[in-house]
């Protein structure tokens, strides 16, 4: 019988080979295998990781999904067990659920003005990560997120040019493609200092990273359009601070309880802050020198 570590290895030698073969039906279907089992056991957040996993592979084309939904001996269709699986999940008491919920409820104490402060320092912290990431190939996208933060940032005062708001708008694009595109779910990924190598799939957890900040800016291009029309303020968004997080990152590389991660934990309290620091008065230059401060930040370091 294989002990703990040996089982560890072997799941992930499966998971690499798959990939490295391009077997995309097979990674969603070992992925949904993986959260399946989980989910018997009664690790939720296991299971949430790789039934999410399985749903973005098998979402992502026409092409995947009619494979991976093929019927399975005497068992559902995964594509239509693995969604009623991660409803299910959605009830849980774990971080993917609670935190995106308490999100959502102190968002409705802040003004639209006060929660794009909040989301904008939130996407601030990603610059350095997403700058690395955007070195892996097909990933390019990502490595346009800080140059985005300065982007919008800037533009609390004063008016950016079209070429910026058109290279805002085709970067939303990009993030949104990202997702069903085999560079994202296809294994790539970069050391990290002192801790497990960080894959591009980690950004998938919590809606994922990538789609938050798609929602994000697009929200923001939506703004300047009515800006343009003469209307004033912010149109309210959907509260993203934990973008952050990154829980996929930590269950995979098996860190232990997610409320218990060092940096899950500082990422909590730089979100608590952030939240009393919008909450109160405060000037752009106050606003300016905390995006400043955060950008410098590898989120992955305790």
């Amino acid at each position: 019988m294989l002990g703990l570590f040996g089982r560890k290895e072997k799941k992930e030698g499966h998971l690499k080979e798959l990939v490295e073969k391009e077997d995309w039906t097979g990674l969603a279907k070992a992925c949904y295998d993986l959260g399946k089992g989980a989910m018997e056991q009664g690790e939720l957040e296991k299971a949430t990781l790789w039934l999410s996993r399985a749903d973005t592979i098998y979402s992502a084309s026409d092409e995947i999904y009619e494979a991976a939904g093929k019927p399975r001996l005497f068992r559902k269709e995964i594509t239509e067990d693995c969604p009623d699986r991660l409803a299910e999940l959605e009830e849980a008491e774990t971080l993917y659920n609670t935190f995106p919920a308490k999100a959502e409820e102190q968002a409705e104490d802040l003004a639209p003005e006060q929660l794009l402060y909040w989301n904008l320092l939130s996407v601030a912290r990603l610059t350095v990560l997403c700058e690395r990431l955007g070195k892996l190939p097909g990933c390019q996208v990502l490595g346009n997120v800080g140059w985005a933060v300065e982007t919008v940032l800037r533009a609390l005062k004063s008016p950016i040019s079209q070429e910026e708001y058109q290279r805002i708008q085709d970067l939303c694009s990009g993030l949104y493609e990202l997702g069903d595109s085999p560079a994202f779910y296809g294994g790539g990924e970069i050391e990290v200092p002192n801790g497990p190598a960080f894959q591009v799939f980690d950004l998938n957890g919590m809606t994922g990273v990538h789609l938050m900040l798609e929602s994000f800016l697009d929200g923001f291009l939506r703004d300047l359009a009515s800006h343009s029309q003469g209307e004033e303020g912010y149109v309210r968004g959907e509260p993203i601070a934990g973008c952050g997080l990154l829980p996929d990152y930590y269950v995979r590389t098996g860190a232990g309880k997610l409320e218990d991660v060092p940096q899950i934990q500082a990422e909590l309290e730089r979100v608590r802050d952030d939240f009393a620091f919008v909450s109160g008065a405060l000037s752009w230059e106050e606003l300016a020198a905390r995006v400043e401060q955060y950008q410098a930040l590898d989120i992955l370091q305790k």
